[in-house]
């Protein structure tokens, strides 16, 4: 990934959309991310978490693993409607910049 500015909405959705499948940690999501490409620094993921339950999009607490304490996020149902919301542009938005594209070609140099 060369510029996480282009790329932070897609984030954002992708851990809506594991946070709907089940509850998701830092270290857990951080590694999921990596395996599509995303090469993100907890110091990156958490305020972007942070920033999705402010919104009100995911709820999370604390549970404990052994010794350590974990925060555990999980999607809230106004987070379920902006990713149903969000799904539907990203659809509209991929079927236009995907649409005829054999046909369309880079301008020559």
């Amino acid at each position: 990934m060369t510029d996480k500015d282009l790329y932070v909405g897609l984030i954002r959705l992708h851990v809506l959309h594991h946070a709907a499948v089940e509850p998701i940690f830092g270290l857990g999501i951080i590694e999921e991310l990596r395996r599509h490409g995303y090469e993100l620094s907890a110091g990156t993921l958490y305020p972007l978490l942070h920033g999705l339950e402010k919104k009100g999009y995911l709820a999370s607490h604390s549970e404990r693993n052994g010794r350590r304490a974990r925060r555990v996020y999980a999607i809230t149902d106004a987070g379920r409607k902006e990713l149903a919301a969000a799904k539907l542009k990203v659809k509209e938005l991929f079927g236009e910049l995907f649409e005829d594209d054999s046909t369309h070609t880079a301008p020559e140099a």
